[in-house]
């Protein structure tokens, strides 16, 4: 169902203006950053460095150039999220970092070479607002909506933090390592403020990094499960990264007990989780037309980073165990990591696809969660709802809609927070026919993948299987209601018929007969002719009593069968002057079938006689095959077009229904109007202990 049109305009102007793209400040990062990229290749490649601590440094700028350029462009193609803007200030800052660094190298076996300083200085600043600004403020971003006040506070600490480490590196009055700040402030109160300031800063980047893990943490733990996606190896990746930047922020005597490729290498690492984190986390389902590019590179990416890491691992532990035989620790380490290649693999890619697709990569989760909340309905509303919920949640969706058709139609919808994107229409059905639809909304700028979009057609069934229940149990409410109307009319026509009929007529005999009694002494002549006028009168109260019996159940339909009942029926219209004729064999059926059967066609005839104008109707009764099949036509005016049905019709569809046969009212191939009712074969059987049924006897037409 779709939201009201007041909604829907809404949720397309927050669609229009909340959701912009940037495509040329997406292909200008990426041009950038690939210039940066291939400009510091070259300028590797020709100073012909030997590999050192500073040249790990350098690999992680150039990493970051590289991954950090690219997750940006990407997000920028298809939304404007703040995160975007700080990836893309990594990337070129790294690059720029890199490039700097190369570039130094190669004005040490070039002398001759331009000497600027905003180039040559740039290894010591034009990586830190990105790279800081990752571990402390950009984990606090990746959500939708509004933050609230904890996040913003952090922000506005972290981002105070990057501001001041920046101002501090930009203006350092002396020269670093030999090349000098590009803005230097010639002050020695300023360098002693720096001197004293910039470790307690550096000392706060961990520890703000370790705390906005925490905080990603907590919202994987209780956030909602749409919003829990990649928040786990976000969580992981922001912890690394804060922990790769401890051994920096340590004091310079405690630094020496750990290795100098500590650091770096731990950058390096926590690479394996973030950016891929941040990309499903930021884009959820906009990786259009991209989903197999990331997903194969993010499997690549991590079974190269676990197999090196395993394989360095074990051969570190194997030469300290086996020190005395060389190449045996490499053949073992080599051996059991090609035995773990593909188990290795399996849960990777198991692994990327939870990341990128959520639940959708695991179905069986989907239908669990549905069945879960099928289960906790306490009505046929809650389960359309608890599914449409489920399903929104689960398959991260803008909404989702159930409509179920039917004589009691019901709806249900759920959406996510903010606006939708494209609808997917999904038919549900059951035993051959359609019961409904399925209609799934993405979210704004997104459209479904493939693998969400073959998530809901998996699930059309058990959702089919749900409309089905909730349609059935509304019918079933429904029905009782009318069945309660109904036997309510009928009371308070019996009612009306004792008070009216019956009740007068018993308290006149009381009168006449205290009048006779008083007659008796002086006119005994009289009192007997008062009498007699009593007893009349006392019989013509009997037949009306006989009247209304047969009227509920007549006795002749459980003594002699349907074809008697439905003759003796037709005679009591007879003085009205509706001439009814009956076809219709001495058949053997089960009383629940005849009772049913009868009422129909007592009904049928009442309503011919009171709303058709009918003069003549006819009743016929066959059986075959197939089956027991009743028909009722008159000759009447018929049923006007656009009446709904009364509780009458009504009553005699649920009668049919209630023996598991079918009721149609229509109009008669001349005229008038058709009452056919279908009972299949099987509920026309008497039961074993009443012998086997009988072939039917020819028709006897009886007026």
């Amino acid at each position: 169902m779709p939201p009201q049109p007041g909604a829907r305009d809404a949720v397309d102007r927050a669609a229009a203006g909340g959701d912009h793209r940037h495509p040329a400040a997406a292909w200008s990062v990426l041009v950038a950053c690939a210039l940066f990229v291939l400009a510091t290749a070259i300028c590797w490649v020709a100073a012909r460095r030997p590999w050192g601590l500073s040249q790990l440094y350098f690999l992680v700028d150039f990493t970051d150039c590289a991954v950090y350029g690219t997750v940006a462009w990407l997000i920028l193609l298809r939304r404007a999220h703040p995160v975007a803007w700080l990836l893309a200030a990594t990337g070129i800052g790294g690059g720029l970092s890199a490039l700097g660094a190369q570039y130094v190298d190669l004005l040490a076996v070039h002398p001759g070479l331009p000497d600027p300083v905003l180039l040559t200085s740039a290894q010591y600043w034009a990586w830190a607002p990105g790279m800081l600004s990752l571990i402390v403020v950009l984990p606090w971003l990746v959500r939708e909506g509004r933050l609230p006040w904890p996040a913003r506070a952090a922000v506005l600490t972290g981002a105070l933090v990057v501001a001041a480490f920046e101002l501090f590196q930009l203006t350092w009055p002396g020269p670093a390592a030999g090349v000098g700040a590009p803005l230097p402030i010639r002050s020695a109160a300023w360098a002693d403020l720096i001197v004293h300031v910039q470790p307690v800063l550096v000392a706060a980047v961990p520890l703000l990094g370790l705390a906005a893990a925490v905080g990603v943490a907590w919202r994987w733990r209780t956030g909602p499960a749409a919003e829990r996606v990649g928040l786990g190896w976000l969580a992981v990746g922001t912890a690394l990264l804060a922990l790769s930047f401890a051994p920096v922020a340590l004091p310079a005597e405690s630094a020496t007990h750990l290795a100098d490729w500590l650091a770096p290498a731990a950058m390096l690492a926590s690479q394996a989780f973030f950016p891929a984190a941040v990309l499903a986390v930021v884009l959820r389902q906009r990786l259009w037309g991209i989903e197999i590019a990331v997903r194969r590179t993010l499997v690549w990416f991590l079974m190269t980073f676990l197999l090196v890491a395993a394989y360095v691992l074990g051969v570190s532990v194997l030469d300290a165990l086996l020190p005395a035989t060389p190449a045996l620790p490499g053949v073992l380490v080599t051996a059991l990591v090609a035995v773990g290649v593909q188990p290795g693999r399996i849960r990777v890619q198991r692994w990327v696809d939870r990341l990128i697709h959520g639940a959708a990569a695991e179905p069986l989760g989907v239908v669990r969660g549905v069945g879960h909340r099928i289960s906790a309905a306490e009505d046929a509303t809650d389960v359309l709802t608890g599914v449409a919920q489920s399903l929104t949640d689960l398959l991260r969706l803008g909404a989702c809609g159930i409509v179920v058709d039917g004589p009691e139609p019901c709806t249900a919808y759920h959406a996510s927070a903010g606006p939708m994107g494209r609808p997917l229409v999904l038919p549900l059905r059951r035993g051959g026919r359609e019961v409904g639809r399925l209609t799934a909304w993405a979210r704004a700028g997104e459209r479904l993948d493939g693998r969400t979009r073959a998530a809901l057609v998996d699930l059309v069934p058990v959702v089919s299987s749900a409309a089905s229940l909730a349609a059935t149990s509304r019918a079933l409410v429904a029905s009782r209601a009318r069945l309660a109307e109904a036997r309510d009319s009928e009371r308070r026509k019996l009612r009306r018929d004792l008070h009216d009929g019956l009740g007068p007529a018993l308290a006149g005999v009381a009168l006449g007969l205290q009048a006779a009694r008083n007659l008796l002494t002086a006119d005994p002549a009289a009192a007997g002719q008062l009498l007699d006028r009593l007893r009349d009168e006392l019989d013509q109260g009997v037949e009306q009593v006989r009247d209304l019996a047969r009227g509920l159940l007549p006795p002749v339909l459980g003594e002699r069968g349907l074809a008697p009942a439905l003759h003796e029926l037709a005679q009591r219209y007879a003085p009205s002057g509706l001439d009814v004729r009956v076809a219709a064999s001495p058949l053997p059926l089960p009383e629940p079938v005849a009772t049913a059967v009868y009422g129909i066609v007592a009904e049928a005839l009442a309503n011919a006689y009171r709303h058709s104008g009918a003069r003549t109707c006819r009743i016929t009764v066959q059986r075959d095959e197939s089956g027991l099949t009743v028909g009722v036509g008159d000759d009447g005016s018929g049923i006007p077009s656009g009446v709904p049905s009364g509780i009458g019709m009504l009553s005699m569809r649920e009668r049919a229904e209630g023996i598991g046969g079918t009721c149609r009212i229509g109009p008669g191939p001349t005229g008038g109007t058709t009452v056919t009712v279908r009972v299949p074969a099987e509920r026309c059987v008497l039961p074993t202990s009443a012998g086997d049924p009988q072939p039917a006897a020819p028709a006897v037409v009886a007026s």
